[in-house]
């Protein structure tokens, strides 16, 4: 039997080990481990990759997007849109600053915030909120947002977007990368994303200088003169160790994302006659497939099949924020009380996909899913 895991970052490692340990040791003989040159060196390299005019490194991708909205402004006695299904961190951030997130519907096809509800909630928000002050869109699964009406309804109310990147890194829309569109962007680098790095790690990327200036000193206890605070910040740097890592792996991530198209295409062929349908993908976009998902409504009976042949899924995500312990019956709902969301939470099932997958760890997948 072929075993295949859901994800493996440590393939990752391997397949790049040499470069890796390399870079490791340069740093670690630098003698310099926190905002040195690694880190300004990745910055740079990743800004450029993605086409943004700044990226700022930071320690994870909820600080990043929280040190978004704090350079923004935004903070108590304020309101930030969002989606119920997402990983916890982006609710995280909303109230790590002190706001309060009000939870909008996802498009049950794409699984990203719904723009129309979005509209609608911002043209009359949920009685009892403070003002709404902006909207954070996620690019899930590696599948970008709706932007265009997204930021359509937005301006309609002079408010910033932030797109949350953590499982987009180089999808596309109209062939810019996402990260680009809006105000600003939060990326994380957790070992598991298409840019992963050993350890935790985020970045910001922005268009805008002076934002660019205020995050790097927000990140750093709001220093801008060593020791010296001009304003109120936090302790959220990316070391120089796994700066160096991204250094090497930067290179290799379209490379990467290309073989997780691959893997996707077979699957979609796989699947092209059985009862499961393969992810959908919106117009003029280009999915990186952090996560290839499908809909199962036996999702349990599914997963102890593929289990039984060695086959590993997860499940991206099985409760959504507003029906966990710790926000239930208190975060704020849009008139659609999630219920695309609630429905997507119960069958959405994450099969095998990384790039270092072998061709036969494919082909055992996709025999599995036309038995």
């Amino acid at each position: 039997m072929i075993l295949v895991p859901q994800a493996d970052p440590g393939a990752g490692y391997r397949a790049l080990k040499s470069e890796i340990d390399q870079a490791v040791a340069r740093a670690l003989n630098s003698g310099w481990y926190i905002l040195g040159e690694e880190g300004a060196a990745f910055e740079q390299a990743f800004a450029q990759w993605l086409g943004a005019s700044h990226a700022v490194g930071c320690a994870n991708g909820t600080d990043a997007l929280a040190l978004v909205l704090r350079g923004l402004g935004i903070g108590p006695g304020m309101a930030v849109a969002t989606v119920s299904h997402t990983a916890v961190a982006t609710v995280a951030a909303i109230e790590m600053v002190g706001a309060v997130p009000v939870l909008i519907d996802i498009e049950p096809e794409f699984y990203t915030l719904d723009p129309t509800e979005l509209d609608a909630v911002l043209a009359a928000p949920p009685a009892g909120l403070p003002p709404i002050r902006a909207v954070i869109p996620v690019h899930l699964y590696g599948q970008p947002a709706a932007m265009t009406p997204i930021i359509a309804a937005a301006s309609r109310h002079g408010i910033p977007v932030i797109e949350d990147c953590a499982q987009a890194h180089g999808a596309t829309i109209g062939g810019r990368h996402v990260g680009t569109l809006t105000e600003a962007a939060a990326f994380s680098l957790y070992p598991t994303k298409n840019l992963g790095a050993l350890g935790d790690g985020g970045i910001i990327a922005t268009g805008d200088g002076d934002l660019a200036a205020r995050l790097a000193a927000l990140r750093q206890y709001g220093w801008r003169t060593r020791y010296v605070s001009d304003t109120a910040g936090v302790n959220s740097r990316l070391d120089e160790i796994q700066a160096a890592i991204l250094r090497v792996k930067l290179p290799h991530l379209d490379a990467q994302n290309a073989r997780r198209a691959a893997i996707a295409a077979a699957y979609d062929a796989a699947l092209a006659d059985g009862d499961l349908r393969p992810p959908a993908r919106r117009a003029d976009t280009t999915h990186v497939f952090h996560l290839y998902v499908v809909r199962a409504p036996g999702r349990a009976a599914l997963q102890a099949r593929l289990r039984a042949r060695g086959i590993g899924t997860a499940i991206h995500f099985p409760v959504p924020v507003h029906l966990q312990a710790a926000y239930k019956d208190r975060v704020a709902l849009g008139p659609a009380r999630c219920t695309a969301t609630e429905a997507a939470s119960d069958e959405v099932l994450s099969l095998p996909i990384f790039p270092e997958m072998t061709d036969l760890q494919v082909e055992a997948v996709c025999e599995a899913l036309r038995a």
